[in-house]
């Protein structure tokens, strides 16, 4: 069996099923957190950044089955980064130039 065909495979209902379960806890430890309302503001803030990230790993890996390990896999995880950087770039930088523009404009 190849390789190609191997990764086809794994593409079953598990990871699925994985990757809700940790969506699931991932999602409702910073709810309670901030339902609870015990922690500092900025620890409760940190905590949901934190929790975010590695939501965001779980999505990465269970459901867009995204991963380092094989060639095809790397360069899925090259492509959708470099997708990602660009998104941000675009975004990050047209609120600076409307930002810049409405702080001359307002002088």
């Amino acid at each position: 069996m190849s390789q190609h065909d191997q990764s086809h495979q794994d593409h079953g209902v598990k990871p699925y099923v994985i990757g809700f379960v940790l969506a699931v806890i991932l999602t409702v430890i910073p709810f309670w957190l901030v339902m609870q309302g015990t922690l500092d503001k900025a620890v409760t803030l940190w905590t949901i950044v934190i929790f975010a990230i590695v939501q965001i790993a779980v999505h990465l890996k269970y459901f867009l089955h995204l991963s380092l390990t094989t060639d095809d896999g790397r360069l899925n995880t090259f492509t959708f980064l470099f997708s990602a950087l660009i998104i941000v770039l675009v975004v990050g930088l047209s609120v600076w130039i409307i930002y810049a523009s409405n702080a001359m404009m307002m002088g």
